[in-house]
């Protein structure tokens, strides 16, 4: 399925869209700026009161200042029992006493009071040295000081730390829900509703026609409830959309929330994934809460093997699994004891086979949709949804692109197409043509173009022989997939050369065909044995490919005459009944002797094939050397063309002469009637 282009609008990161909650959060840059100011603050007070108090000193020393005459002021504080002694001019600037001064910076020097000291009373200061005051002809004078200065100094720094403590707690809570650590408890689901919607509607997804019904049918029971209920129905509670990666599971649910006109919550399943004990219940819990609150709803979970595991696999003795009692509350409140109706859960995955069977029973994820690779049709759709963006050559053409990419998912032709577009801009062209496309095919099939590889001529000779014996075997054995494109170019980590097949979009495989597909993937060895007279490293992929097919022939498909019609597969690798061999020493014994033989008597075929064919062998070659790119036509120029080739339906969708009298409904009435 395509992965289209979104309609929704370019949001920020701050947007509401992406966090509902964002437009109550105080901005994080406004709250460090106002710590900052804080700290500063208390900074300065504490370097100007440090730098403009006096230094302690002792009654005698008064004394002796008062008797020299360096006293001008002295300013009795009677609430604090304090005397502050302020120095004349005369004396600073003659650093008379710049020793017991040195702690003090200049300005406040100049300024004063320089220094205090303790007295009994205020009345006991004035009689013992009323007399010389006045002698010295210094100013005395009594006033009273305000505390909040101590006070700020004293409870400045604990109001500083409560502030910062609360901070970090906001932090760590993960936004303004609660206002405190506790609120990590909160469900982390984004709502999309009337408000934030998505602009994605079914029109945007193509190629899964099937699943679209299926997710169709929920959405119109939330838009038109009695038309079922009418009738004594009950929609399905949950639908597990099942797919391999890239399907579009994921934008068939955005989708759905773009299309139904309730509330939608989205998540992950990793959202509920934490290192703190029950928070992952909880969070779950907190998420139902609220979609009971906006019911009728839809949750929608991604990835929902994060938690759906199964029970109890892989534990050790006495060990607690916060997972587990994750995946206990989501199966409670879908469907438990005092489950209310009007939540309907979405949930996909691409790993069905590990999830806990209680999460699967009807009355929780009631459907199962599959949603697999799309075929040859459904891929021409979805090429069509993504090339409505891109400005194309006339020479554009979906069908065949379609055909050209067989087995390719929806977001693998998304970035097909996105690749296509680079190319073109790479080149500074002003639209996108085909050859762009079969750039874009080659670069997601075989890696990027190693312009500058450094291939001796030697070992390019054996590239162009081993890619030769791939085209010429597979071009003259029946069964074999048609050939498309046949290159040298390195490619890739370690690709030095790749065959392009065009499979057949089929179900069922017969022993023939299996037996000529390991032919013709041994056709590369083979053809370096005959030419060269000794192999090298480049068949490795060949056959680790052919050694899997064969032992699935013999062990998985019972296309084995001495091993019979038995099958070791396991479609059930969590059964609580699995054991690693469920076959004998002998059998093992001898499903190797079996696969060897498969294997042994296809490479002399292939050999005997290519011996035959010696002259196409070298035809192709040269031509490779010399071109590097041989595509089907030019094997059809060099060799002749492929024997056993009918004109099917499907051939003739893929050469581009699909009319609507050969599409496959068409085809299939004619048959009837026939």
């Amino acid at each position: 399925m395509a992965e289209n282009k979104e309609k929704i609008p370019q949001n920020p990161q701050n947007s509401p869209i992406n966090n509902p909650n964002k437009a109550k959060t105080p901005n994080p840059n406004y709250q460090m700026w106002l710590v900052f100011t804080l700290i500063a603050i208390v900074l300065s007070v504490v370097y100007f009161s440090r730098s403009y108090s006096a230094v302690e000193t002792s009654p005698d020393s008064f004394e002796t200042m008062l008797n020299n005459g360096d006293v001008s002021e002295i300013v009795v504080f009677a609430d604090e029992k304090v005397a502050e002694i302020t120095l004349k001019k005369e004396v600073i600037e003659a650093q008379k006493y710049g020793s017991l001064l040195k702690q003090r910076s200049q300005s406040s020097i100049l300024k004063g009071p320089h220094f205090w000291f303790r007295i009994p009373s205020a009345d006991k200061f004035v009689e013992l040295y009323r007399e010389p005051i006045r002698r010295q002809k210094a100013q005395l004078r009594f006033d009273e000081r305000s505390n909040y200065g101590a006070i700020f100094m004293q409870w400045g720094f604990l109001f500083l730390l409560i502030f910062g403590f609360w901070m970090l707690m906001r932090r760590m809570a993960g936004g303004p829900a609660g206002g405190n650590l506790f609120s990590i408890g909160r469900s982390r689901a984004t709502l999309f509703d009337a408000e934030n919607k998505v602009n994605i509607t079914f029109d945007d997804v193509a190629g899964l026609d099937e699943a679209k019904e299926e997710i169709k049918e929920i959405v119109d029971f939330l838009k038109n409830p009695k038309k079922y209920t009418d009738l004594g129905g009950k929609i399905p509670k949950g639908a597990l959309l099942i797919g391999p990666p890239g399907t579009g599971k994921t934008l068939l649910a955005k989708a759905v929330a773009g299309e139904a006109n309730v509330p939608f919550f989205s998540l992950s399943g990793s959202d509920f994934v934490e290192m703190f004990v029950g928070v992952g219940a909880a969070r779950v819990r907190d998420l139902f809460r609220q979609a009971k609150e906006k019911a009728p709803c839809i949750i929608f979970i991604d990835e929902i093997d994060a938690i759906g595991r199964s029970r109890g696999r892989g534990m050790m003795p006495g060990a607690n699994d916060e997972r587990e009692n994750t995946l206990n509350s989501l199966l409670v409140e879908m469907d438990g004891f005092g489950t209310d109706s009007g939540v309907i859960i979405l949930a996909a995955t691409n790993r069905p086979d590990v999830l806990d069977s209680a999460l699967l029973r009807p009355g929780r994820f009631d459907r199962q949709i599959s949603i697999d690779k799309p075929d040859i049709i459904g891929r021409e759709a979805i090429f069509k949804v993504h090339l409505r963006r891109l400005k194309l050559g006339e020479d554009v053409d979906a069908k065949k692109l379609a055909a050209q990419t067989p087995g390719f998912a929806g977001a693998e032709i998304a970035n097909v197409c996105n690749e296509a577009a680079l190319i073109a801009a790479r080149k500074n062209k002003q639209e996108v043509n085909m050859q762009d496309f079969q750039d874009a095919i080659d670069r997601v099939i075989g890696g990027l173009e190693k312009k500058n590889k450094l291939i001796s001529p030697e070992e390019k000779r054996i590239v162009a022989y081993h890619e030769a014996g791939h085209a010429v075997a597979g071009w003259f054995l029946e069964h074999a997939d048609p050939l498309v494109k046949v290159s040298i170019v390195p490619r890739g980590v370690a690709a030095l050369g790749y065959a392009q097949y065009l499979p057949k979009e089929q179900f069922l495989y017969q022993t023939e065909q299996m037996l000529d597909e390991i032919c013709m993937t041994l056709g590369g060895r083979a053809a370096e044995e005959i030419v060269f007279g000794k192999i090298s490293t480049g068949a490795l992929s060949d056959l680790e490919r052919i050694t899997k097919m064969a032992y699935a022939m013999v062990t998985i498909y019972g296309m084995n005459e001495k091993i019979g019609n038995l099958s070791f597969y396991d479609s059930k690798p969590q059964s609580d009944f699995t054991f690693e061999k469920p076959y004998s020493e002998a059998t093992a014994e001898l499903i190797d002797k079996e696969v060897k033989k498969i294997i042994d008597h296809a490479y002399e075929r292939t050999k005997m094939l290519l011996q035959e064919h010696r002259e196409d062998l070298e035809k192709v070659a040269q031509a490779l050397l010399k071109k590097e790119v041989l595509f089907q036509y030019d094997l059809e120029e060099l060799i002749g063309k492929r024997p056993f080739a009918k004109e099917t339906t499907y051939q003739a969708y893929t050469n581009g002469s699909r009319t609507e009298e050969n599409t496959p409904e068409k085809e299939k009435i004619k048959l009837e009637k026939e």
